[in-house]
């Protein structure tokens, strides 16, 4: 079925038409969200938070507006900025790692340190910058989505993404680039 229409059944009262929504995004606004806080606990719940939002204020979307998918992005992405304007700087020793029990350490460590090597490359990007090279390779979204998304025009999200990537080949080690735009972690 595809989203309009179950939006639709949502409208009408059919809250578990949400679920079929839910499965197809929640690994991409998890990971949109985990590479926004690099805290698994913190990305789970704020994923959590940004579908409740979303199922609250279902009747609120319009398809003519923006796409769904542009319209979950944004949501996920306000939840994050107000997870950053209300928190307090307290860091737990055991958040440093953050790595998930059932998995393979050695991967995580490894991925660990990718993301943080990448994770330093970007952060010396503008926030803007860094968020269309994330939309863009990580989640796969068009252009236009990722206009809708930040609120800018699509050729200048064209524009910004050519001319940052332009740079990192020439900052960032091989290995690298090639994690960030190929396996996309």
């Amino acid at each position: 079925m595809n989203e309009l229409a179950l939006i639709q059944k949502i409208k009408n009262g059919n809250s578990n038409a949400f679920g079929d929504l839910y499965d197809k995004y929640i690994k991409k606004i998890y990971n949109f969200i985990y590479y926004k806080t690099y805290h698994q606990e913190v990305a789970e719940d704020l994923t959590s938070i940004s579908f409740t939002k979303a199922l609250e204020k279902i009747s609120n979307f319009d398809e003519n507006k923006a796409s769904f998918t542009t319209w979950l992005y944004s949501i996920a992405r306000n939840t994050v900025i107000d997870y950053y304007r209300t928190r307090k700087h307290n860091f737990d020793v055991d958040d440093v790692w953050d790595l998930a029990g059932n998995e393979d350490l050695e991967v995580d460590v490894q991925n660990k340190i990718n993301i943080e090597e990448i994770g330093s490359y970007l952060q010396n990007l503008d926030p803007e910058k860094r968020e269309i090279i994330f939309l863009r390779t990580w989640e796969g979204l068009s252009y236009k989505e990722i206009s809708e998304i930040i609120g800018k025009n699509e050729n200048n999200c064209k524009m910004i993404f050519s001319r940052t990537i332009h740079k990192l080949r020439k900052e960032m080690p091989l290995a690298l680039f090639v994690l960030l735009l190929i396996d996309k972690l």
